[in-house]
């Protein structure tokens, strides 16, 4: 299961990244049609880490889920012409990678470095929203951001998780 997380978060990755450079070479509609797809994928990312941390909090994996739908479904308008959210959908995912940061470190079964990176990367996102930040505030925070996620998809894909201690720590739950 952390594997296919894992995968989908790269997939995640690649069709944002792919929808953002058609946008910026004015392929609108291709554009478009990419960032749905990155879009769903984070959705469908939002549910395998609800029962990835699951054994980590129930109650607490299950929030996490609903920042990620909410901020899923601010995305959702900037597809149509003239759409705009009524909220910024950083508002959402920065606690949703914070309470998945926390998630982490609660866990036996990832480390907790990655837990810490995750945790502050959503605390950044809260700075990156402030109407004070400086612009190279705001790149540290994108890159944190980036580097963070890279990291945790990049562990899921490469080490998966400590299974035995995935298993244990369910059976406590």
């Amino acid at each position: 299961m952390a594997r296919t997380t894992g995968l989908i978060y790269l997939l995640y990755f690649l069709t944002a990244i792919v929808g953002q450079v058609l946008l910026s070479k004015h392929f609108a509609v291709s554009g478009k049609v990419t960032n749905f797809i990155s879009i769903a994928l984070y959705l469908v990312l939002g549910i395998l880490f609800c029962r990835l941390f699951w054994p980590s909090g129930r109650i607490l994996s299950s929030v996490a889920m609903l920042f990620n739908f909410a901020g899923v479904a601010m995305m959702l308008p900037e597809l149509y012409p003239s759409g705009k959210p009524p909220a910024n959908p950083l508002l959402f995912f920065g606690v949703y990678c914070f309470l998945i940061g926390v998630l982490i470190l609660r866990s036996a079964f990832l480390p907790r470095a990655l837990g810490l990176l995750i945790l502050i990367a959503g605390f950044g996102w809260f700075v990156f929203l402030a109407p004070w930040r400086m612009h190279g505030v705001a790149v540290f925070t994108e890159v944190l951001g980036f580097v963070a996620e890279a990291a945790l998809m990049l562990w899921l894909l490469v080490k998966g998780v400590n299974e035995q201690r995935w298993v244990e720590q369910a059976r406590g739950h």
